[in-house]
Parts: C-alpha cells; structure tokens; sequence
C-alpha cells in the first residue's frame, strides 16, 4: 500500500476521533465550562490519563511507567531528579562521599512529616533501604542496592551507607529509595509518603485523587486538589479535553493536538523512552536473528514518523535516548537502513520465502503505538509478512505481554525508571525480570557485568556502547524512536516542566493570577 494510503486511513481515524470530540459536551459546553470554572475558583485541577494505576502503590513494588509518574508527587527519596537532569536535596540535607567511593554519610533533613503527620526519623531511612532492597521490583535498582554492604544510623541526624564497591550512578539510585514510615503497612492501597501531595482516594477504572500536604517541608504544592481522570478510549480523552472536564493531559499525538479546541496551549518534549518493535526473541521465527534483522530492514522510520507525528520524534537503533547524551550512540541510528530487498534476501536465507504471519499486541490505550502498529502492518506487508494488530487493554497487555511473556511482539516504550543508562541496558540481560523478550546472548551479559563492575567512567561508558551494539547487531528488537511529547494545558496554567525521565511534577502547576 502506498504512503498516501496509510496517511489516509491514519487521517480517517484522526477525523473519526475528532467527531467524536464534537459530540456530546460540545451540545452541553456551559456546563462543562461552568465545571472548568468551578475548578479555577477552588484551586484545583483535572489530569487525564491513559491508564488506570493497575499496579501496587506500593513504591517498591511499582511496575508501570504510569504508576511511577504519578506518585512522584507522593514519594520522595534522600535526594530526587530535576527537571535539568541533576539531583538536588530532598529529605537528605547535604551528602558527603569517602575518597574511595564507598561510604556515603547523608544528613537526614529534620522536621520532615509524613502524610499520616508522624515524623521521618533516620529509622524510617534505615527501612526504607533495607526493604527496598528485599522487595524491589526494578531490577536495575535491586542490582544497585545489592551492592550495599550497610546502611547505619550514626546519630539521630546521620545515616551513613557503605558500599561493596564503589558506584558512580549510586546518587541516582538513592534518589529511587523512596522513604516511607517503618510502622505502616498498606502502601499497596493508601500510599504515605513525604511528597507535596498526599493520596486521598483511588476508584478503579475512574480516578485517583491527591490533595496539597499542608505538613510538606519545602515550599509546597500550588494547587490545592488533583484528579486524575482516566480515559483508557483516546476518543474519549479528546472528548473529555474539547469539552473542558479536564486542564492536563500528556503524551498525546500531533494529530491529537491538532484537533484541540483554543483553550489549550500544546507544549513539547520528548518522552525519553525507547519506542520499538519488541520481538519475543524466545519464539518462531523470531529466535531466528536473520527474520529480527530482516524486519529492521522492512521498516522505514522516517516513514513512521511523518505519517504518526508529522515528523516529531526522534529515530533511534539501540535501547538508548538521546537525553543519556553520553551514552547514546548516533552511529547506530541508521544500522539498518531502509532496504525492502535485502530484508526479503534475510527472510528466504532464514526459510521463509513466502513471509509468515505475526501477531502485534499493543495496548490499545496508547495511541502512539497503536497508530505505529498500524504503519507497520503496511511496511511489513511490503515484504510479505502478514500482520494482525491485538488491541488489548494495559492491564491485560501489563499481565499476559510483560509479565506471562506470552506474546510474539509488541509495540511499546520503555523508559529508565532511573535517570541512569544501565536502567536501559540492564533489563536485556539474561537473568533479569524485565527481559520480557526473552533476549539471551553471553557477550550482552558479559559486558553489562564489566560495565557495573567498574569504577572508571570512560571505561564504562564504552561498555554501555559496545552493550548497545550488540543490541543492534542481533537485532534484539525494532527499533523506531523516542516519541515526541505532546501536552495540552490549560492557558490558565503555568508551571509545567518536561524531565529527563517519566514523571509528571504537579508541584508547581499554578493558576495564572
């Protein structure tokens, strides 16, 4: 099918979508707009999001991007990211590192309170490392914290932690230890933390809602209430915002945007995850590294990116984003070039001359990748491989794709739930929980085991690149781009910032006075 036509059955869906946005609300806008008003006066506001939080609140038991975006606004760590890529204060006061690297002395912040108003004291500290530790579910954080030999208490305004080795990232790890009270027991459901916002209630399927902590130490939340509104049907997202029922929404399409009425403003960044064509590398015929190679070559990003974005984004070749400046390798970015023959040449060497049939399950609550999906069943036609697109919702995509593993490929993005490159590498090492496409090569595993063993910083940033190589050699999976980021906001808000990593900072959105 030729360019124009996939443009068109995008456009279709776009207009589709944008019909539906002029239903309903629009016949009854005053009372949408009286709402949108009512919101201003009582100083809050309404977020909508894709997803529902189907995942444990519990900080180190956060699985989903989506999850971790919000409650950054509830959890905080000794010290947390900035919107410029550094790390500054947070309930640690200062830190002080021996001269071998391995012993950090922190001075606890004093007069800190939870949002059960009870007191963090080093103990909390103390607890909160040592069970992130035990029970986390990030991987790449487990790998760093089973690096640490002790986590002490010296005085009651002191915890010092002493590493087995010394770790130049360890700073960006701390910050992923979120403190919480060693005396309570339901972070699953009503999470407690130290952040600006405090969790008042959640109903599945709905809403989630957090309210300004009035016991916060530092400077303190600008609004007074948050609701984040779910809308898993996008349709019904565009209804929600052209009908003024809500004043935030991210990750939204180009074409999304472009069918927003004025009282928007449209900002962009970019999402700083890796968008890709994850193959389960454990299956037919994707265990075949010449059918993996011979879909890089089917695919013409730039194609991709002009029909899904209008040209935003950003093509990637490796498990790596740009904003890891010195991490990230261009040179890998046109690996594979786009070449319908030689990918047709990859898939007779491999016994597949005649192509083969292929499942993409996506989640259907994600445009992006849905309209992504879409362009490469016609690219991958080109070559003879048939696909059919599974539309599934995020929980069942969250459950049977990335947990069960049961699945042949999938479009997605995945992000550093860290702000440091190896939370990118680590997940395709062999043993790793989140190696969902069953990735299993001995070089990957031995040069990601040099890369965190060493304590020179050019010495591992050259194995974190030659890591990415490989990636792209073996084609481990499509890759396709860091997706631009498209926010809509209210024009009677200010205060939105993009960060480096996947988080929605609510702390200093404000009404325009």
């Amino acid at each position: 099918m030729k360019k124009q036509t996939i443009a068109l059955l995008l456009s279709a869906a776009v207009m589709t979508m944008a019909l539906s946005a002029c239903g309903g609300p629009k016949s009854n806008g005053s009372g949408s707009d009286d709402a949108n008003t009512s919101r201003a006066d009582n100083n809050e506001i309404a977020v909508g999001i894709s997803q529902d939080l189907g995942d444990s609140l519990d900080p180190y038991q956060m699985t989903a991007a989506g999850t971790r975006e919000i409650l950054f606004n509830v959890y905080e760590g000794l010290y947390k990211p900035t919107s410029s890529g550094d790390f500054e204060p947070a309930l640690a006061e200062s830190y002080a590192v021996s001269e071998d690297g391995r012993v950090y002395t922190f001075t606890i912040r004093q007069g800190v309170l939870f949002h059960n108003e009870t007191p963090m004291d080093v103990n909390d500290v103390v607890y909160s490392f040592n069970t992130c530790a035990a029970t986390s579910v990030d991987s790449s954080l487990g790998a760093a914290l089973s690096n640490v030999a002790s986590v002490e208490a010296a005085n009651e305004n002191t915890v010092v932690v002493t590493l087995k080795e010394p770790d130049s990232d360890f700073l960006a790890y701390v910050a992923s230890v979120y403190i919480v009270p060693d005396d309570y027991s339901d972070q699953a459901t009503a999470p407690v933390g130290t952040g600006p916002f405090k969790y008042v209630s959640r109903s599945v399927q709905e809403n989630l809602v957090l309210e300004k902590f009035d016991g916060y130490w530092g400077e303190g939340a600008k609004v007074d209430r948050v609701t984040f509104m779910i809308y898993e049907n996008s349709s019904a997202l565009m209804t929600a915002l052209n009908g003024g029922a809500v004043d935030l929404a991210m990750h939204l399409t180009v074409s999304q945007t472009q069918n927003l009425d004025e009282r928007y403003n449209v900002l962009e960044g970019t999402m700083n995850l890796v968008q890709a064509l994850y193959l389960n590398n454990a299956v037919a015929p994707f265990d075949d590294v010449r059918v993996r190679q011979a879909l890089c070559y089917a695919i013409d990003r730039d194609a991709i990116l002009e029909l899904t974005a209008d040209g935003h984004g950003t093509k990637l070749g490796s498990s790596m984003y740009p904003a890891f400046t010195k991490y990230f390798d261009d040179s890998l970015t046109d690996y594979y070039t786009y070449d319908p023959e030689k990918a047709k040449e990859l898939l007779t060497e491999a016994g597949y001359p005649n192509g083969f049939t292929m499942t993409i399950t996506v989640p259907s609550n994600y445009t992006p990748h849905v309209d992504t999906a879409q362009v490469l069943v016609e690219q991958l036609g080109a070559v003879g491989i048939t696909v059919e697109i599974e539309e599934v919702e995020w929980n069942t995509w969250l459950q049977r794709t990335y947990t069960e593993r049961d699945f042949q490929s999938t479009v997605v993005g995945f992000d550093a739930a860290n702000l440091t490159a190896n939370a990118l590498l680590q997940r395709w090492t062999s043993d790793s929980e989140k190696n969902m496409i069953n990735f299993s090569n001995a070089e990957y595993d031995s040069v990601m085991a040099q890369a965190n063993a060493t304590t020179d910083d050019a010495a591992r940033t050259a194995l974190f690149k030659q890591a990415e190589r490989i990636l792209t050699e073996e084609a481990a999976n499509v890759y396709i781009q860091d997706l631009a980021d498209m926010v809509a906001i209210n024009k009677n808000l200010t205060g939105f910032e993009f960060y480096p990593l996947y988080v929605l900072d609510l702390s200093n959105i404000a009404y325009v006075q």
